[in-house]
């Protein structure tokens, strides 16, 4: 039995997708990569690729071990904006179960103006129970963005995540800011090929009850400790439902285009922000708190 909340949210959110689809005519497509973004998009279309990311990275926060995840995926776009997607995460440094999660999301992506564009999502996830991923206590995502070039010089964007997690783990909303700038060349290799490089910087911010969830799987919750270490993480703990700066980002998504095939790269390197300090405690709970990290994702993609 799906829960009342879902069939709600679930039930809104169809019906204002399907209403604003009806209603527009163009849509932009930001799923993965950014060269569809270069212009307007008036026919349906399927894209169908993998991705691999050396670790797995989620608001600067990362695993005790390294996480490197190959995602085959897929999205179906019709004309109107409306669109349906899917991927499966496999992490590849496992012996077994290396199938680890996955999700499945539908969503609409428009135009208000040449200049101004956004979408709204809501995607539902999957995570083995094993899983061991900073973000596996999210449940399922609401999101909406937008996103306005100025004169083709500086494009700032804003998106906002409201995050449904599972049982016992309190809920989180997140807003992400940037700023970025599309650099586009046109016949580098060929007539109809296309590069495009977009150097961007973010501010994630929100709250980080994922991360409670986080702790809550790698079973340290519960572990003995000293009475001093434990007052240290009770405090950080009620902390975790704070509004906060949580990491800043910055990236250069690049990505070469040419007829149905497309290619894409984005190194990054995260500050993260507000995590637990206290290096004692980090070492006896056996967490990660790396300041800083850098990882990079690449993939290949058909659309049709």
């Amino acid at each position: 039995m799906i829960p009342n909340f879902y069939k709600i949210l679930f039930a809104s959110l169809l019906s204002s997708v399907t209403t604003i689809a009806f209603s527009q005519n163009t849509h932009t497509d930001t799923t993965k990569t950014k060269s569809d973004t270069t212009r307007t998009i008036k026919k349906s279309s399927f894209k169908i690729g993998v991705d691999f990311v050396n670790n797995n990275v989620f608001m600067g926060r990362t695993d005790t071990t390294i996480t490197p995840v190959i995602t085959p995926n897929f999205k179906y776009t019709l004309k109107s904006g409306l669109y349906f997607s899917g991927s499966l995460d496999f992490v590849t440094n496992r012996k077994t179960k290396k199938l680890d999660g996955g999700n499945v999301a539908m969503g609409y992506d428009f135009d208000l103006t040449d200049d101004l564009s956004g979408g709204v999502s809501f995607t539902k996830l999957f995570f083995s129970k094993t899983s061991t991923q900073v973000n596996s206590a999210i449940s399922s995502t609401v999101n909406a963005n937008l996103d306005y070039d100025i004169n083709d010089i500086i494009t700032p964007s804003i998106s906002v995540d409201y995050n449904i997690n599972k049982q016992g783990v309190n809920n989180d909303i997140n807003l992400n800011l940037g700023l970025s700038h599309d650099f586009i060349a046109e016949g580098v290799f060929g007539d109809k090929d296309i590069v495009l490089i977009s150097p961007m910087v973010v501010a994630n911010t929100g709250t980080q009850n994922f991360y409670d969830g986080y702790i809550q799987r790698k079973n340290l919750k519960n572990a003995k400790r000293a009475a001093a270490q434990t007052t240290l993480l009770n405090a950080y703990y009620a902390s975790l439902s704070e509004f906060k700066v949580l990491d800043y980002e910055y990236s250069v998504p690049m990505e070469y285009k040419t007829g149905k095939i497309i290619f894409h790269f984005t190194p990054t390197y995260a500050i993260a922000e507000n995590q637990f300090k206290s290096a004692a405690v980090v070492k006896a709970l056996g967490l990660s708190a790396q300041s800083s990290v850098f990882y990079f994702e690449i993939g290949v993609a058909l659309k049709f």
